[in-house]
């Protein structure tokens, strides 16, 4: 299995910023798939998760109203549009698949190796 991310920058605050993560080796088109955040000396944070048909998607309190997640599956390409950035936006984004709660912490099948969004203010 693999996830390649891409898509990240250096850009400044207000600016926009789409990622992909693009998926092989699994049946993209049956997973639902997650976006996460990480901070330098921070916790990995939740950031949006769209189920397999992209009918529902769901989003961290900290990027709602800003941040759209949306798929491909003809492409096995999932993408998380981020709008409005801020300078607290900046982190190592990953892709994963199949992000489920367990014991008050998200848990995933596979997690892609990160790309890097830098926010300057």
């Amino acid at each position: 299995v693999q996830l390649q991310a891409s898509g990240g920058g250096l850009v400044q605050a207000g600016d926009s910023l789409k990622l992909s993560c693009t998926a092989s080796g699994i049946t993209f088109g049956s997973r639902t798939m997650g976006w996460f955040r990480q901070a330098p000396g921070k916790e990995r944070e939740f950031v949006a998760t769209i189920t397999w048909d992209g009918f529902s998607s769901n989003y961290g309190d900290s990027v709602k109203g800003r941040f759209t997640v949306s798929r491909d599956n003809a492409k096995n390409t999932v993408y998380l549009e981020m709008n409005s950035l801020k300078p607290e936006d900046t982190a190592v984004y990953y892709c994963a698949v199949g992000p489920v709660i367990k014991f008050s912490r998200y848990v995933a099948d596979y997690w892609g190796q990160g790309t890097q969004v830098t926010v300057s203010s």
